[in-house]
């Protein structure tokens, strides 16, 4: 899957989920677990405190993420 389709899928369902409910988490698909390139970005918003990780695959975004992903989309979506 392109790294693009992957962000902008992860972005959209975790800031839909933060916007219904902030302390509900997402659990990934399977597919998306079986992708370095997803798992990739999860571990880099994860550090950068994007995103706060419960379990592997089961995430959610932080106040933080939430605010700089509505406010700056590039700046959370960078590689």
């Amino acid at each position: 899957m392109d790294w693009e389709l992957i962000r902008g899928k992860l972005l959209v369902t975790l800031s839909g989920k933060y916007e219904q409910d902030p302390r509900q988490f997402v659990t990934l698909t399977k597919q998306t677990l079986d992708s370095s390139v997803a798992r990739q970005i999860v571990a880099d918003w994860r550090n950068q405190g994007y995103v706060e990780e419960k379990m592997r695959g089961v995430i959610r975004l932080t106040a933080r993420g939430y605010s700089v992903c509505r406010n700056e989309p590039l700046a959370c979506c960078k590689g």
